[in-house]
């Protein structure tokens, strides 16, 4: 299995370019789905080419996507992600305030993406059927850890994942699934 990379956004701007919603839902797609034009990306999304055109010009200008070496002909341009994961330093965020309040915004996307999530999910719960009902949901836990304990938990989480995304033939049954992880400390009284 090759590592997922992650690229680490130390400027604003960048970060603000995927702070869009139509150009995060693009780059998501890129690196869940694969290369694909802007054409393809247009009715994936409902969007005009020359919309996802732009904005795939600009996650290229930022350093997200690239054109894909293998391309499907000579017209058409397909794009590729070149990272899994986008981070940051929350440390450098804290010093820098344009950095910090990118931060804040892409935080905020990632809250009203598990907020989407579910009320998506919800919404059309029947449709899946039971077997998705019985393992689906939300949940939390709380356990203390070190700093270096809650990043080794994080990498663990990561790889596991990895490792189920890796598996080759796929399981009869597999649906694509969101799984998302919020960790940071708090008080002893809201656990």
């Amino acid at each position: 299995m090759e590592k997922p990379t992650t690229v680490r956004v130390g400027d604003a701007a960048a970060l603000r370019a995927v702070t869009h919603p139509l150009r995060a839902r693009m780059l998501g797609s890129l690196r869940v789905d694969g290369p694909a034009t802007a054409s393809e990306l247009g009715r994936r999304f409902g969007e005009s080419s020359g919309t996802t055109s732009y904005h795939l010009r600009l996650l290229e200008k930022f350093g997200f996507i690239e054109l894909d070496p293998e391309q499907p002909n000579a017209r058409d341009k397909r794009w590729r992600a070149l990272h899994m994961y986008t981070g940051w330093s929350n440390v450098e965020a804290a010093k820098n305030p344009a950095l910090g309040e990118a931060v804040r915004e892409m935080n905020r996307r990632q809250l009203n993406n598990v907020v989407e999530a579910t009320a998506v999910y919800e919404g059309e719960k029947a449709r899946w059927g039971d077997e998705w009902a019985e393992v689906s949901g939300h949940g939390d836990h709380a356990v203390r850890l070190t700093p270096d304990e809650a990043q080794e938990l994080r990498d663990r989480i990561t790889a596991l994942v990895h490792e189920y995304h890796d598996r080759r033939p796929e399981p009869a049954g597999t649906e694509m699934v969101r799984l998302f992880v919020a960790l940071f400390p708090v008080d002893d009284d809201m656990n």
